[in-house]
């Protein structure tokens, strides 16, 4: 048997020195720092700083534009009878056509002003004047005014009398029976009466009725027995024949007239 020493290890324990000469964790860090340092400094001194040149493509279809040189194609220009083309004759003789210099207009010389008179600028009137004599023309601004008579005598503003007139339809139908209208006693003045009418084709009066006024001033002065005499004077009208009915409208404007003092004043004693 061999004998133990007393500074081995125990059995089943390894020391630092027992896995045959390996090396620790933090050996194989350094050493592979070292390295990859060293791996950097090569490449940093013996590496080539070369730009990217891009591969040139051959063999890869290529896209031109065509010149004016191909006839062909100047036969596709819709200008081609229409402008001018380098290639033209008219061009030819433009090119060819000397260049004409504008003629100066500018005015050089100084001004040269004509002698003038102060006591020249009357002389031609004062000798025309002296050996023209104008007559004197009388001035007539206005025309003389004609006087003349009026066509149609001037009614009074007051009618002397009551008057009727026809209106509508019925203006083309003659009145046949002549109507009588009286003066109204009355202290006012009477609204006319409008009265509207159909009447038949044998001229007779088949309806009649008095039309209310149109304003509030006519409705004030209405006189009932004014529209009831021309109500009935309405009625027993007769007109010409036609062959339809007819309806029209007959207007009456009343005259007026004081009326008569019934109750005379007593005596003075």
């Amino acid at each position: 048997m061999n004998d133990l020493r007393a500074d081995s290890p125990a059995p089943g324990l390894a020391g630092p020195e027992s896995s045959g000469g390996g090396w620790s964790l933090s050996h194989w860090l350094v050493l592979i720092a070292l390295i990859f340092a060293l791996h950097v400094a090569l490449l940093y001194m013996f590496g080539a700083r070369k730009e990217i040149v891009p591969r040139a493509v051959a063999g890869a279809p290529a896209l031109r534009l065509a010149d004016n040189s191909d006839e062909f194609l100047a036969l596709n220009d819709p200008t081609l009878f229409a402008l001018p083309h380098p290639g033209d004759s008219t061009m030819a003789i433009w090119s060819q056509a000397p260049i004409m210099n504008r003629p100066s207009f500018r005015w050089t010389q100084a001004p040269r002003w004509l002698p003038l008179s102060a006591r020249g600028l009357m002389e031609v009137f004062n000798r025309f004047m002296q050996t023209n004599s104008i007559a004197s023309l009388p001035l007539r601004l206005k025309p003389p005014a004609r006087l003349s008579t009026p066509s149609q005598p001037i009614e009074p503003v007051l009618a002397e009398a009551s008057t009727m007139r026809v209106e509508g339809d019925l203006t083309q139908r003659r009145l046949l029976t002549p109507l009588d209208l009286p003066s109204w006693p009355y202290p006012n003045v009477i609204a006319p009466s409008k009265v509207q009418l159909l009447v038949n084709a044998a001229g007779n009066v088949a309806s009649a009725v008095v039309l209310p006024s149109d304003n509030n001033l006519e409705a004030l002065n209405r006189y009932d027995a004014a529209d009831q005499r021309a109500l009935e004077l309405v009625r027993g009208a007769r007109f010409t024949p036609a062959p339809r009915l007819t309806i029209g409208r007959i207007i009456f404007t009343w005259h007026t007239v004081p009326p008569l003092l019934t109750n005379s004043p007593a005596a003075p004693p």
